[in-house]
C-alpha cells in the first residue's frame, strides 16, 4: 500500500521590506587657509582642515601664457592669393589652347560642309546638263515641223 501523496506547497515566508536610510546632504564648508605674504608665494603651503588636521604641500607655480609666436613677414592670405593667380594663369593656358582647338574644329568642319555642297552641287549639274541624252521619259517636241502664226507658236 501506497501513503497518498500531497501536493507540495511552499512554504510562506513573512517578507521583509528593506528600506535605505538616506544621509543628510553635505555641507560645503570652506578649510581656512594660511595667510601668506602679498606677492610672495611659499615654496610650502599648509592648509587647516575643520577637523584640525593640518595638510602641508608645495605650492603649485602659476601657469604661464605661452609666448606669442612672431607674425610672419608675408600674411597667409596674400600667399594663398597669389598661390591662386598661379594656378589661374595655369589653367588660363589651358583654355587658350582649347578656345584654339575648337576654332580650328569649327573651321575644319566648316570646310567639309563647303566641299560636299560644292562636290554635290557639281555632280548634279553633270546629271541635268549631260549630253548623252535623254535618258528618262518625257514629251519630245519636234520644231522644224511646227507651223509659226502671226508670232504665235503651234506645236
Amino acid at each position: 500500500m501506497q501513503p497518498e501523496r500531497t501536493p507540495h506547497v511552499p512554504a510562506q515566508r513573512a517578507v521583509e521590506v528593506h528600506q535605505p536610510t538616506p544621509y543628510p546632504p553635505a555641507v560645503p564648508v570652506a578649510a581656512p587657509v594660511v595667510p601668506v605674504q602679498p606677492n610672495a608665494v611659499p615654496a610650502v603651503a599648509s592648509i587647516v582642515l575643520p577637523d584640525g588636521r593640518v595638510v602641508t604641500g608645495y605650492a603649485i607655480e602659476p601657469t604661464r601664457p605661452e609666448p606669442v609666436a612672431a607674425k610672419p613677414a608675408v600674411s597667409r592670405t596674400a600667399v594663398n592669393v597669389a598661390l591662386g593667380g598661379a594656378g589661374f594663369l595655369a589653367v588660363c593656358g589651358g583654355l587658350v589652347l582649347l578656345t584654339s582647338f575648337i576654332a580650328a574644329l569649327t573651321a575644319f568642319i566648316t570646310q567639309l560642309i563647303i566641299l560636299a555642297a560644292v562636290v554635290f552641287g557639281g555632280w548634279i549639274a553633270v546629271q541635268l546638263f549631260s549630253t548623252r541624252g535623254h535618258q528618262g521619259g518625257g514629251t519630245t517636241v519636234n520644231i522644224r515641223k511646227a507651223v509659226i502664226k502671226r508670232n504665235h507658236f503651234h506645236g
